[in-house]
C-alpha cells in the first residue's frame, strides 16, 4: 500500500484517535474528580492518572518516525528532517518554560518534550527492533540508576536542566523508554492486522508484567503499594522501585505504561478498520489539534482559577471534554492545523534553508 492509501490514512486517523484520548487522559488527571471518590468515577480517574501522559510520550515518538520518515531520509531531506525536529523541540522547549511561569497548578510536559526530542536524533536512524530494545533496556536500566544517582546528590541543584533530566515530574531518565518505544511503532505498518494482533498481545504481556509483577513482588515483602508520585521513587524509599504507582517512574510502572499505550493505540486502529475513519473521527479531530488542546486546557485552569485539589466535580471535567471536541470539529472545517500547531509548522520552515 503506498504512503497516501486507505492504509495509511487509517494508520493517521488511528494515532491521532489516540492522541485524543491522551488528551482526554490529561484533562481527567487534571481537571477531573478525585480518584478517592471510588466507583467507576474514581476507577476512570485513577486510569488517567500518569498512564495518559506516558501514551503522549510514546506519540510523540512515534510522530518523530513519521517526521523522519520511517525509512530514514538522506542527504539533504534527511539534514532537513533533523533541522525540523531540533526547530520543534526548541519551540516546544519555550513553549513549556513559559507556561511554567504563568502560574499554572499543572505541571506542563511540553519542556519535558523538548528534551526527549534532542536526546532521540541520534537514534532516528536505528530499525525498529534495535529502538525497542533500547527501549526496553533503558525502561530496565533507568529507574534504577535515577535511583542511584539521586542518591548520590545529583540533581540537588534544581535547576529547570535538572529537573528536566533527572528529578521533575517527567525526567528524561525515566521517560525516554516510552518515546524510544513510539519510535520502533513507528517503524511499522500499524494497518496491518498481523502487526496489531502482535502489538495486543504484546501491550497485554507487558501491562501484567508491569503492573502484575510489581503487586506480587509487595505482597511478597508486605509491603504497600506507593502512592502517586512526583515523577520519580523517593531516594528515601527503595522499596518504591518495587511499585507501579503512577509517576513514580519505576521500572514497573514504564512496562505498565507501555503495555497500555500499545493497547490504546490497537483499540483506536481496529476501530477506524472495523467501523471507517469517521467512527474515530471526534478524537482524531481533538488528537490533530492535540498541542493547542493542551496548552488551551492549562490556559483555562489558569484563567479560571480552577481548584485542582482534592479535585473538581466531574461536570468541569465534561465541560472541558464537550467543549474541546465543539472547538476542534469547528476548526477543522476551516483550517488544516491548529493554531499552535501552524505555528510550530511555520517555525520549522526554516529547516528548507538547511543544504
Amino acid at each position: 500500500m503506498g504512503p497516501h492509501g486507505p492504509g495509511a490514512v487509517g494508520r493517521l486517523v488511528a494515532v491521532d484517535a489516540a492522541r485524543g484520548l491522551a488528551v482526554f487522559g490529561m484533562f481527567a488527571a487534571h481537571v477531573g474528580p478525585d480518584p478517592e471518590v471510588g466507583g467507576a468515577v474514581g476507577a476512570a480517574m485513577q486510569l488517567a492518572h500518569g498512564r495518559a501522559s506516558a501514551l503522549f510520550a510514546l506519540l510523540a515518538g512515534l510522530a518523530l518516525v513519521l517526521i523522519a520518515g520511517r525509512r530514514p531520509k538522506a542527504g539533504r531531506d534527511g539534514r532537513q528532517a533533523l533541522a525540523r525536529i531540533v526547530i520543534r523541540a526548541v519551540v516546544l522547549l519555550a513553549m513549556g518554560l513559559a507556561l511554567s511561569r504563568i502560574g499554572s497548578p499543572v505541571e506542563p510536559i511540553l519542556a519535558a518534550y523538548g528534551v526527549y526530542f534532542l536526546l532521540a536524533l541520534p537514534l532516528l536512524r536505528l530499525p525498529a527492533q534495535w529502538l525497542a530494545g533500547t527501549a526496553a533496556a533503558w525502561a530496565v536500566l533507568g529507574p534504577q540508576l535515577s535511583f542511584a544517582a539521586r542518591v548520590a546528590g545529583v540533581g540537588e541543584d534544581g535547576t529547570w536542566l535538572s529537573e528536566l533530566l533527572l528529578t521533575g515530574l517527567y525526567p528524561a531518565a525515566t521517560w525516554m523508554p516510552y518515546v524510544l518505544a513510539g519510535m520502533a511503532l513507528g517503524r511499522l505498518d500499524l494497518a496491518a492486522g498481523a502487526v496489531r494482533r502482535r502489538l495486543a498481545a504484546v501491550g497485554a504481556g507487558l501491562a501484567v508484567l508491569g503492573y502484575g509483577t510489581s503487586w506480587i513482588a509487595l505482597r511478597v515483602l508486605g509491603a504497600e503499594q506507593p502512592s502517586e508520585g512526583e515523577g520519580t521513587v523517593a531516594i528515601d524509599d527503595p522499596v518504591g522501585l518495587l511499585g507501579a504507582a503512577p509517576h513514580t517512574g519505576s521500572t514497573f510502572e514504564i512496562l505498565g505504561n507501555l503495555g497500555c499505550a500499545g493497547l490504546v493505540l490497537v483499540a483506536c486502529g481496529a476501530l477506524a478498520e472495523r467501523f471507517g475513519p469517521r467512527a474515530a473521527a471526534p478524537l482524531a479531530t481533538v488528537g490533530a489539534v492535540s498541542l493547542s488542546a493542551y496548552v488551551g486546557h492549562i490556559a483555562l485552569i489558569v484563567l479560571l482559577d480552577i481548584e485542582l485539589v482534592p479535585g473538581p466535580p466531574l461536570r468541569v471535567l465534561a465541560a472541558f471534554v464537550a467543549g474541546t471536541l465543539l472547538s476542534a470539529w469547528l476548526w477543522a472545517g476551516r483550517f488544516r492545523r491548529g493554531p499552535l500547531e501552524t505555528l510550530v509548522h511555520r517555525a520549522t520552515l526554516a529547516a528548507r534553508y538547511v543544504r
